[in-house]
């Protein structure tokens, strides 16, 4: 997560080595430990918040599964067998 908080304050980061950061040509660039700390804590929180998407993108069947369940039961069906059940296990935060 480091690597993507650099990368995104410093966009011409492109190596992270322990600590230090490198441009495409190999020069060291110098950031903000305390900004990069700041946007890990951030895109921690964004990650942490949408652990509910993961699990549910990981319980659906697979693509062509639900289109023959939509070709041969209909959209309604689909939705209240298959998506409403994984939505209702795996809420949105604040519903």
């Amino acid at each position: 997560m480091k690597f993507d908080a650099i990368k995104e304050l410093y966009p011409s980061m492109v190596t992270l080595r322990g600590d230090t950061a490198y441009d495409e040509d190999g020069n060291e660039i110098s950031y903000d430990a305390d900004a990069v700390q700041t946007k890990v804590d951030e895109l921690q929180a964004d990650y942490d918040a949408k652990e509910y998407q993961r699990k549910r993108a990981r319980e659906y069947p697979s693509w062509q599964k639900q289109l023959e369940k939509i070709y041969d039961d209909g959209v309604d069906a689909w939705k209240t067998e298959m998506v409403d059940p994984i939505k209702a296990k795996y809420p949105k935060p604040g519903e």
